[in-house]
């Protein structure tokens, strides 16, 4: 039986257009003045490219602990204004209050640990001479809020060609517009168009196409073909550059096994 690829659901939400495949010829030259954030490390072997999941951290957790008071002030009020008036014909409300505020209880322990648990940094190595890609992935369950096994770093690698990046731009109830946009990498089935994962990329368009055309380059011809990058790559550890709320977050620490694969190529022999 033939498989039609193309009716695999394989597009993200909000998806405009895929940037070019990894095998696709990379472009000869890169306006300097247009480029992104250093890479934070480039040698012959890999390059590692920073990147956070949330862009703003810390109001998350704030607005989620303002409608948890409010909504824990609304029950009070409630329980010891409304009820001794009224009477408990009226004690319905008392139930409606301990939904709004279990609601906000619950949505707001997930933000709060994101915002101490989620790295500094979240880094994606792109190895040349294995030609894989090494995400430090941070994984989080907004179900499971208190569990351990479903929150936590879990790095992974896919292969590099097959890895697709998509623009997707979403209208979300949000002070900027509405407007979200966003580059998220989608991993393919070896072999097919069934896409096995997504991961989160840039926060902005322009951005995650300049990091892609810097990666293919990089991966396709080596570092000698990058441009001259004007400013110093970020010390994600340097707690001097950081905001108050960013110097709780953990320091990037890959397991050894990954960090020693990622930042090698293959031995005489092995198979990638």
């Amino acid at each position: 039986m033939t498989i039609n690829y193309k009716t695999l659901p394989r597009r993200a939400l909000g998806w405009k257009y895929d940037l070019a495949l990894p095998t696709e010829e990379p472009p000869q030259q890169l306006n300097s003045a247009l480029l992104p954030p250093t890479p934070s490390k480039i040698d012959t072997i890999y390059i590692e490219i920073p990147r956070s999941s949330i862009s703003t951290r810390g109001f998350g957790s704030i607005g989620g602990g303002i409608a948890l008071t409010l909504s824990f002030l609304f029950l009070l009020c409630v329980t010891f204004y409304t009820i001794p008036k009224i009477g408990m014909a009226d004690a319905g409300a008392i139930a409606i209050g301990l939904l709004i505020t279990a609601g906000a209880f619950w949505m707001t322990i997930p933000l709060v640990r994101l915002d101490i648990e989620l790295p500094r940094n979240e880094p994606i190595r792109f190895n040349r001479l294995r030609q894989k890609v090494y995400f430090y992935e941070y994984k989080f369950d907004r179900i499971h809020i208190f569990s351990r096994k479903r929150w936590g770093v879990r790095p992974v690698a896919y292969d590099w060609k097959d890895l697709i990046a998509e623009a997707c731009s979403v209208y979300a109830p949000m002070g900027n517009g509405g407007l979200v946009e966003n580059v998220l990498i989608a991993v393919r089935k070896p072999g097919t168009d069934e896409i096995i994962d997504r991961l989160f990329f840039t926060h902005d368009i322009e951005e995650g196409k300049q990091y892609w055309e810097l990666i293919r380059l990089f991966m396709q011809q080596g570092p000698d073909a990058l441009p001259t990058f004007v400013r110093p790559p970020r010390d994600w550890d340097n707690d001097f550059e950081l905001t108050p709320i960013r110097r709780l977050a953990p320091r990037v620490q890959w397991p050894e096994a990954i960090d020693r694969e990622s930042r090698t190529g293959p031995a005489a022999g092995e198979h990638t």
